[in-house]
């Protein structure tokens, strides 16, 4: 009796040292359906954006059917003939395309490597600003040109840039004449970028300034007190603070990296040329709306949206892997 009960108190006592597992939870999650019927005055503020995006962002995908018929606005899409992938072809085979394609890309990488970062840096050095005054003041002056349409930024620029502008006259004066800025193609890449970089900064240090004020003042205190110069504070506390900001809107910034801004080349092309304004968005909209080449033009939008679409996903699982987040 005596080992028996031993025996019985050493296995108690195993149990009680074993690791207990806890009881699987039940999914207390309602369906959808009921949390609709619950919350539904909540849900209605979604269903005005639902219907925007439904509206003009994936019911005119169906449009993308044209790439692969004859179209014809006479005929209409049901019945315009089809033609496969012979648009394809021709698109392949035509040196206007290509030479849009290498514009694009040059124009995107100028804009990745310049423009990208000009927000970041500006946000940093507003950052190392005291005065709260002047940083409200030097945000609101960087910030209003996003809201300038391009007609107006094309022009401010071809007033001051331009062959009558004050430039020209400037070089005139020390016997340089003919100088126009806006209408070099050899500079004309860098111009836009520059362009690009004067009216979208304000709009991304907003951004990533307010990344920058949801870091925790106590890691700047902790680096201070380590001896941290602030070089070494931005280097090692405010950096890594904004990483998944940065990686979020460079993923994004790379899925537009064929999107290079229509308006802006479009009204610049018949100053500099299009074997330097062309790009893919500009090619489309001369050879469909203009030339009435629809299926071809319809194959090159489809084939730009593909292709972006490839590089999000790609970007997002780089981000991922390295660490620094994704969209999803």
């Amino acid at each position: 009796m005596m080992a028996v009960s031993h025996q019985a108190v050493g296995q108690a006592a195993e149990a009680d040292r074993a690791p207990t597992v806890p009881p699987r939870e039940r999914s207390t999650r309602a369906p959808l359906l009921t949390r609709i019927r619950r919350e539904r005055s909540m849900y209605a503020f979604i269903v005005p954006g639902m219907i925007f995006f439904l509206m003009f962002c994936y019911l005119p995908l169906l449009g993308n059917v044209i790439a692969f018929k004859e179209y014809s606005p006479f005929r209409g899409v049901l019945a315009s003939p089809w033609v496969g992938m012979q648009n394809f072809v021709r698109m392949a085979a035509d040196p206007e395309l290509v030479q849009a394609i290498v514009n694009t890309l040059e124009i995107a990488l100028l804009q990745i490597v310049f423009s990208f970062p000009a927000p970041i840096l500006l946000a940093l050095l507003l950052n190392s600003v005291l005065s709260s005054r002047v940083r409200r003041f030097v945000q609101s002056v960087v910030y209003l040109p996003h809201f300038i349409s391009w007609v107006i930024v094309i022009s401010i620029w071809q007033q001051i840039l331009g062959g009558a502008g004050p430039i020209a006259t400037v070089f005139a004066r020390i016997g340089i004449p003919g100088v126009n800025v806006m209408a070099n193609p050899e500079t004309f890449k860098l111009l836009v970028t520059s362009q690009v970089i004067w009216k979208d900064i304000g709009w991304g240090t907003i951004i990533f300034f307010a990344a920058i004020s949801a870091i925790p003042p106590e890691l700047y205190e902790a680096a201070a007190v380590d001896g941290a110069a602030s070089l070494r504070r931005i280097w090692h506390v405010t950096l890594p603070g904004i990483i998944p900001v940065v990686s979020l809107l460079l993923v994004l910034t790379i899925g537009n990296v064929l999107t290079v801004g229509f308006e802006q080349l479009l009204l610049q092309q018949p100053i500099v040329g299009a074997d330097s304004a062309e790009v893919i968005d500009t090619f489309v909209y001369f050879r469909g709306v203009v030339g009435g080449d629809w299926g071809l033009s319809a194959a090159a939008g489809l084939v730009k949206g593909v292709i972006g679409t490839a590089l999000v996903l790609a970007a997002n699982r780089f981000a991922r892997r390295v660490g620094t987040g994704g969209i999803f």
